[in-house]
């Protein structure tokens, strides 16, 4: 059956960040996402389908896992390598595990340290325990969201100010791109799942609850927000009457939905960082990722447990693949609210000192800011190099930052 209590209350705490700091509103209340979902006949005998071809899905994926590791590229392993700068007898916490790849490599720069592997996909967790058979003196995996990482980093013994590096990863990785059963492709048929550690939580909304049963402009706003789509709303209104018609639960079906809302020329007519043809429904699909796995809320939280639990002197390192999450990562290591204006004009700018000068002098206390908590490796952002981007495409839009703890 449909989750309808539970997407209400997860909808709202999924939010929580953004609604405080202004940036979205998303006012949707139960009795709409009942309204909605009672004009979907036949939805929730679907959805109870899908779950059990999840479990199933599950089955297989832990059983294949060894071979999954073999389909995955880690992006920048050698930039990685180079600004965590592992010595003998560090600790180490690799946030995003995935399959391995960024740990394989700390490892094989310095064996004699201890690596906690964190992952919130039980697949990745798979891997991450039979990487430990390999180094069982080195790698502590651990099964969690960036929201449970202190909780089980408390509960193994790890105090705050341990770590001598954290990295995050962020972003999909291929073995859940490439698995169709999973619903993260809209280039491969599948349910429209999505969800990265749904076998833990059955009861989490899929993709399919999220377009079967939120109105249009609870719709719009987040393929708006979350997928900076420029033409949400006709998106939105496209869905809408799609699933009056039948529910929409395939991820093919969705990029059908989407493509259908264009003229046939400008289903391919977006291009990539590499000049070639996107599918003008892949920013759709992002943005159902990152509202069901309440993604920009996990990496905050898990910027500030990265912050707590690494010692002064420690060093973060961040890949984000979109703006989205590239632009909490800068703001968090620059110490900028997210309910500040950042990119201001020098007259805003000007203004602006002026009245902090001003709020300071009627206080009695001195001007300027606050000190940051952080030392930037390197002032810019920095991308993959070319033969990277040849070698795994799907790097291509990768930023990483790195700075050390103050």
């Amino acid at each position: 059956m449909l989750r309808y209590p539970h997407f209400c209350r997860i909808h709202k705490e999924f939010l929580s960040y953004w609604l405080e700091s202004g940036i979205l509103k998303l006012g949707v209340q139960q009795k709409e996402i009942h309204a909605a979902a009672e004009g979907c006949s036949g939805y929730k005998d679907q959805v109870q389908t899908g779950q059990t071809g999840t479990q199933e899905l599950h089955t297989s994926q832990h059983r294949d896992s060894e071979a999954i590791p073999q389909l995955h590229i880690p992006v920048m392993v050698d930039e990685v390598v180079r600004c965590l700068a592992p010595q003998k007898g560090q600790v180490f916490l690799d946030m995003t595990f995935g399959s391995g790849g960024h740990t394989r490599a700390i490892l094989q720069k310095e064996s004699d340290i201890t690596l906690y592997a964190l992952d919130r996909d039980p697949t990745a967790y798979a891997i991450a325990e039979q990487l430990s058979e390999l180094y069982p003196k080195q790698i502590r995996p651990m099964l969690g969201q960036f929201s449970q990482a202190e909780a089980l980093l408390l509960k193994a013994g790890v105090q705050p100010e341990t770590f001598d590096g954290v990295l995050l990863d962020l972003g999909c990785s291929s073995m859940q791109l490439d698995v169709p059963e999973r619903g993260f492709s809209l280039r491969k048929d599948g349910p429209l799942d999505m969800r990265m550690d749904g076998s833990r939580y059955p009861d989490m909304p899929t993709a399919a609850d999220v377009v079967n049963a939120l109105d249009q402009q609870a719709l719009a706003s987040i393929l708006r927000t979350y997928g900076e789509e420029k033409h949400a709303k006709k998106i939105a209104l496209a869905i809408v009457q799609a699933r009056c018609v039948c529910p929409v639960t395939r991820t093919q079906q969705l990029a059908s939905v989407v493509a259908g809302a264009f003229p046939p020329s400008a289903v391919y007519a977006r291009k990539d960082l590499l000049q070639r043809s996107t599918h003008v429904a892949t920013k759709t699909f992002q943005a159902l990722r990152i509202f069901v796995n309440n993604e920009l809320n996990e990496l905050h939280t898990g910027l500030k447990t990265a912050q707590k639990f690494l010692r002064p002197g420690g060093r973060l390192v961040t890949i984000s693949f979109h703006s989205l999450e590239d632009r909490i990562v800068k703001r968090f290591l620059l110490g900028i609210s997210m309910t500040e204006r950042f990119n201001l004009s020098v007259r805003q700018k000007m203004a602006q000192a002026s009245q902090c000068d001003s709020e300071h002098e009627n206080r009695g206390g001195i001007p300027g800011k606050a000190p940051l908590m952080w030392e930037l490796i390197h002032k810019k952002v920095l991308t993959p190099e070319p033969q990277d981007v040849q070698d795994n495409p799907r790097g291509r839009s990768a930023k990483l930052r790195a700075a050390i703890k103050l």
